[in-house]
């Protein structure tokens, strides 16, 4: 199989995954809802991922490498509301692109990471702001509405086909969340 082709599959399957694993956790994610969710057979989806832990690691994975995306993205800069437009802006593309991985590293984020290696997603979403999760309250607070905003409009966006229409909106609205005005 080409690597290209092979890529997009593998893609196709994580972000599908990452959806499930962020709306329902990973225990009560089933293989078969996975391949069910990706149009696949169960040992179809087996053949390109050889146990639900094996599909879980590659999905946290992928998702700490986006959340490590961000952060480079904005190392260096100093806090304040420029970077954090910049935060916003390229989780926003990001989740244009790959819904299912951004909900899961907002999910990641948001709740008690229980899943493994979810807590360096965590980390690592914070560090991009420049804020603590368990430092200043107000300051987490708006980090995480600002994620939460980002994800549901981003999702609402997509269910209906505007997610690129509305990304200044998305971004407007995750920035307000942050206590900022554009």
């Amino acid at each position: 199989m080409a690597r290209v082709f092979r890529q997009q599959i593998d893609e196709g399957i994580l972000n599908r995954a990452a959806t499930l694993f962020a709306r329902y956790g990973y225990a009560q994610t089933s293989v078969q809802a996975i391949a069910d969710a990706v149009g696949m057979s169960k040992a179809g989806l087996l053949h390109y991922f050889p146990t639900k832990d094996a599909l879980r690691d590659a999905v946290v994975a992928h998702s700490a490498a986006l959340a490590q995306e961000v952060l480079d993205a904005v190392d260096g800069e100093p806090l304040g509301p420029a970077r954090d437009r910049r935060v916003i802006e390229a989780l926003a593309d990001q989740a244009i692109a790959r819904p299912g991985m951004v909900a899961f590293l907002v999910s990641s984020t948001a709740t008690e990471p229980s899943t493994p290696g979810a807590e360096r997603i965590h980390r690592t979403v914070f560090r991009a702001f420049g804020a603590d999760p368990d430092g200043e309250p107000e300051r987490a607070i708006r980090v995480l509405g600002a994620l939460g905003a980002l994800s549901i409009v981003v999702l609402a966006a997509q269910r209906v086909g505007k997610a690129i229409p509305w990304r200044s909106h998305v971004i407007a609205t995750s920035f307000d969340a942050l206590g900022h005005r554009i």
